[in-house]
């Protein structure tokens, strides 16, 4: 028994998958729920059984949303023979820079929430797994238009996702036969909003695009309610998250949003999901948590299609271009045969009496 116990160990390969995110400094939460869902995705796929005598580890690197720390941890993870592909960063800044290492030494690079139009137009190793701005934008801007909207503020957050966010809006919303009020960008960290909104109340849009994350959109919604400005605010899938409405308060009411992922589904696998995340980690997973989980998978899936054991980086890559109709909990997922980018669907959300409500 000693003996066959011995023989099966030694038959025990290990692979492994790099995965870089925030997880310290100003984004460390969402690098942690990208963390919980690769966990929790990880231990599912090792017990599952799919790949016999291998064990696939996930190896994290925190890249604390800095760009040089982003490439430092490429080059570490390029070294890392064990290594078959790599995941992440957060945001396009740090994804992009650390894309360009990937690029050089042929390592397939899947981010969960860079949607910056030229991240994978960096080379044939990157990835994604969520919409661009270049399709998210003009979406809601064509929805803001139908809904009556003629005039726009955009205000978003001064980086490459924020820039993009608002670049895309603008053309979609000018193309659509709208016009642009004001275009203002705010720091990251900003919570002191009131000389844009007085920029705004002069300029008296009928609506305003917002480009930001939970935490500076929570302010920004607070700032606008005391002082009174009744626009709509038409916001990006960023500020789908439970502590979004936890901060904001009542001052999130009728925000207009998209997102990939609905927390309340009632889908079996969706469900199954949320259930197992809230029962780990004490609380429901929202639309970043449920990327990392789909992106993990994602890439499991490809390693076992690339051989499993026998897996090189090549093969993986050619694998994760070959991903067809995932059914992830964000959506099913494919990836375009040419560009490499995911198709996949937003669904319309507004917040009403304090809860995100489907809407068409």
């Amino acid at each position: 028994m000693a003996m066959l116990s011995v023989g099966a160990i030694a038959q025990t390969k290990t692979i492994a998958i790099g995965y870089q995110a925030p997880l310290s400094g100003e984004n460390a939460q969402y690098g942690m729920l990208f963390r919980n869902s690769a966990t929790l995705a990880l231990d599912e796929f090792n017990k599952s059984g799919k790949l016999p005598g291998v064990t696939v580890q996930i190896k994290f690197e925190d890249s604390k949303s800095d760009a040089k720390e982003g490439v430092n941890i490429a080059r570490k993870f390029s070294d890392d023979q064990s290594i078959l592909a790599v995941i992440g960063d957060f945001n396009s800044t740090v994804s992009m820079a650390a894309g360009q290492v990937y690029a050089q030494t042929k390592v397939a690079q899947l981010s969960q929430t860079a949607s910056h139009p030229d991240f994978v137009k960096i080379s044939e190793y990157q990835f994604r797994n969520i919409n661009t701005q270049a399709y998210e934008g003009p979406l809601i801007a064509n929805w803001a238009f139908g809904n009556g909207a003629k005039k726009v503020a955009v205000i978003a957050i001064q980086n490459d996702w924020g820039q993009s966010a608002a670049k895309n809006f603008i053309e979609g919303f000018k193309a659509a036969g709208g016009a642009i009020t004001d275009v203002e960008y705010f720091n990251p960290g900003t919570r002191a909003f009131r000389s844009i909104m007085t920029k705004i109340g002069r300029s008296q849009p009928d609506a305003i695009f917002l480009g930001a994350f939970y935490e500076d959109g929570s302010a920004f919604l607070q700032q606008k309610l005391q002082m009174g400005l009744k626009q709509g605010v038409y916001a990006t899938s960023s500020l789908y998250e439970k502590k979004m409405l936890d901060l904001a308060g009542p001052a999130a009411n009728g925000l207009y949003l998209t997102s990939t992922f609905l927390v309340e589904s009632t889908e079996p696998h969706i469900a199954s999901y949320v259930k197992a995340y809230e029962g780990r980690y004490g609380s429901k997973p929202q639309q970043f948590a449920a990327q990392a989980f789909d992106a993990t998978n994602i890439m499991l899936n490809a390693i076992v299609a690339a051989g499993g054991a026998n897996a090189t980086r090549a093969k993986v890559r050619d694998a994760l271009a070959a991903t067809k109709n995932f059914p992830g909990v964000t959506g099913t997922t494919s990836f375009d045969p040419v560009s490499r980018e995911p198709i996949k669907l937003l669904t319309k959300l507004q917040v009403k009496d304090g809860a995100f409500v489907s809407v068409k």
